[in-house]
Formats: structure tokens, C-alpha cells, sequence
């Protein structure tokens, strides 16, 4: 159901009921400065990761209500709206842009304005995706976190590989919607796959419903396993995933602990609560008088490799030894 961004402007969601004071009551209160979070997903799992950024915030002395006004807007995978979003955020001149997990919304944010500070969390080379001239100086008004989701995605397939070994063809799942993320899955994951000596095919799917096309189309033309490329949205759709992977017996791979946590089968990358916990850190300090420019972008150090081992029993596969030693939590 396509939603209506202007009207999912809302204070401190999520951990109550959504508030509105009255006009003259308002008027009555001292300008607070407004940070314009945006994220890709939406769902109930946009509960931990607002509670993360609020600890961020909290660590820099920012309390969301008493010092700052934060304003969530989740796109449930409708990038399109992005740009109006971000035209109104530059209008009103809010005091941070925070974009954690989203390479449109921070590349929406950077094109809508250059003088608004803006805090990002994306999933490559910031310097790449032309959001700062340099890791270290970013420079300009945008700063943030580097998650590396393109950087270890050859090894999420080789992880997949290792407890599918007999896999001989492969699916790779992309969100077009979200372009940076499907071409940078493009150019990596079918040569990846090759070097293992795996055949690839791709999948399109920017809707729930385009999501359960892609698995009609896996049975008409069967994989072995399934690469599911990083993307907002797709986590917000964890538990549609679970379902039909379990329904259609796919072992699949994903970015984010949180698809395992549904029942998928494996994930392997950065922890997202503790990129929006940095992103608040960041968007804190920036409130605090501290210049984007000067802030350089941090460069995620650990990775996490979970493994829901239910699910590996139903789809009859045995988790190598070397593996659940690896593994940072083991879901049983």
C-alpha cells in the first residue's frame, strides 16, 4: 500500500503513540533543532534501529524531545518519493539530514542540498558514490559510516558455497529501485560466482509482490541457492523472505542478522543497529557545533557471520564445524 510520506511526519514513534501539540502550545516552546532521519525499510524493525540512533544521540547530550526534534520518515522501499522528501527537508532547513542504511537517501539528501549537514550510512565507497572528496577530510556538508555491503559480498557467496557445496546454480536477488546497490552487486557477485565455479542468474523485485514473482520464477527455473543483495526494504520484508524460502526449500544468503533472525539461513556483514547508533553519534556531534567537514567518515571493523541452524536442519544441510566456529551466534 503506498504511503504518503508527508503524513508519516512524526516525533519520537515507535516507543509510544505519535504526538502533535496544539498550535498555541507550541508556539509557547523554544525553537528546537530538527533532525530529518530517512531510512529505506520500515516495519517493526525500525524500533531497534531508532532506539540505537537515539543512544548515539544521547551519547553527545542530544535527547530527542528536550534539546531536538527527530523526525523518522520510512520509505517501505518507495525510493521514488525520495526526492520530493528531500526537496521539503532542504526547504525547512532542518539541522541534520541523517540517512543511515540508504544509498539513495544519502545520495537523494546530497543532491537536494549542499550546505545542510548530512550524516550517512551506505553500504560503499562514499568517495565512489560522490558523497565526500576524501575518507579522512570529507570536506563538504556530508559525513558518516562506510558499512562495506559490496566489499563483503564475495565472501557472503563463498560463506553460502561452503554450506551448500553441491550448488551449481545460483540466484542473486537485486532491488532496481535501489540502483546503487543492484549494479554494485552486478559487477561483483556474477564473477564472484564464476571463480567458485557457480552459474548465476538474477532476479528483479522493488515490491513485496515483485518478491513473490522472483520465487515463481525460481521454480519455473530452479536455483540451488539464492544471493539476496543488501536493501532496505528487503529487510523490512524479513519475513516474507522466511516464508518462501522455507515454503520453496531455498538456502539463501543476506546482509543482515536480522533476515536470520526471521528464519532465513545465513547472514554475513556489519551490525545495522551499530551503524544508526554511529549515525547518531555523528548527527549529535554535527548539532553540538562540530562541522561535517572536519568528522571523518568511519570505516565499519566487524562483521557478523549468523546462522539460524533450524533452518539449516529443515532444508537437510549440515553446518561444517568450521563454520559454526566462525559464526558469531548460532541461532538454534
Amino acid at each position: 500500500m503506498a504511503i504518503n510520506i508527508a503524513r508519516r511526519k512524526f516525533i519520537a514513534t515507535l516507543s509510544g503513540a505519535a504526538f502533535a501539540w496544539p498550535l498555541a502550545v507550541r508556539a509557547q516552546q523554544p525553537a528546537m533543532p530538527v533532525v530529518g532521519l530517512v531510512g529505506g525499510g520500515g516495519g517493526d524493525i525500525s524500533t531497534r534501529y531508532v532506539t540505537a540512533f537515539r543512544k548515539g544521540l544521547n551519547k553527545t547530550g542530544i535527547i530527542e524531545g528536550q534539546n531536538a526534534t527527530v523526525e523518522y520518515y520510512w520509505l517501505e522501499g518507495q525510493y521514488d518519493r525520495l526526492p520530493s522528501l528531500m526537496a521539503d527537508l532542504a526547504r525547512r532547513r532542518v539541522a541534520v539530514i541523517a540517512t543511515p542504511g540508504s544509498n539513495p537517501a544519502s545520495l537523494a539528501a546530497k543532491a537536494a542540498t549542499a550546505t545542510i549537514p548530512i550524516v550517512f550510512g551506505v553500504g560503499e565507497d562514499p568517495v565512489k558514490l560522490g558523497l565526500v572528496a576524501n575518507l579522512a577530510r570529507p570536506g563538504g556538508n556530508a559525513t558518516g559510516i562506510n558499512i562495506f555491503n559490496v566489499e563483503v559480498a564475495a565472501k557472503r557467496l563463498s560463506l553460502l558455497h561452503e554450506l551448500v557445496p553441491n550448488a551449481v546454480r545460483i540466484a542473486v536477488l537485486v532491488n532496481p529501485a535501489n540502483a546503487s546497490s543492484a549494479e554494485s552487486t552486478l559487477r561483483y557477485i556474477p564473477d564472484a560466482a564464476r571463480a567458485i565455479g557457480l552459474q548465476s542468474q538474477v532476479l528483479n523485485a522493488s515490491t513485496s509482490t515483485e518478491i513473490d514473482t522472483a520465487f515463481v520464477t525460481l521454480l519455473r527455473e530452479p536455483a540451488d541457492a539464492l544471493f539476496v543483495a543488501p536493501d532496505a526494504f528487503f529487510i523490512s520484508r524479513r519475513a516474507q523472505f522466511a516464508t518462501l524460502t522455507a515454503r520453496d526449500r531455498v538456502p539463501a544468503a543476506y546482509g543482515d542478522r536480522e533476515f536470520v533472525e526471521a528464519g532465513g539461513l545465513l547472514s554475513y556483514g556489519t551490525d545495522f543497529t551499530e551503524m544508526f547508533r554511529q549515525v547518531g553519534v555523528y548527527a549529535g556531534r554535527i548539532l553540538k557545533g562540530e562541522k561535517p567537514s572536519d568528522l571523518p567518515v568511519v570505516q565499519a571493523t566487524k562483521f557478523q557471520l549468523v546462522i539460524n541452524v533450524r533452518t539449516a536442519k529443515a532444508l537437510g544441510l549440515a553446518i561444517p564445524n568450521s563454520m559454526q566456529l566462525l559464526a558469531d551466534e548460532v541461532i538454534e
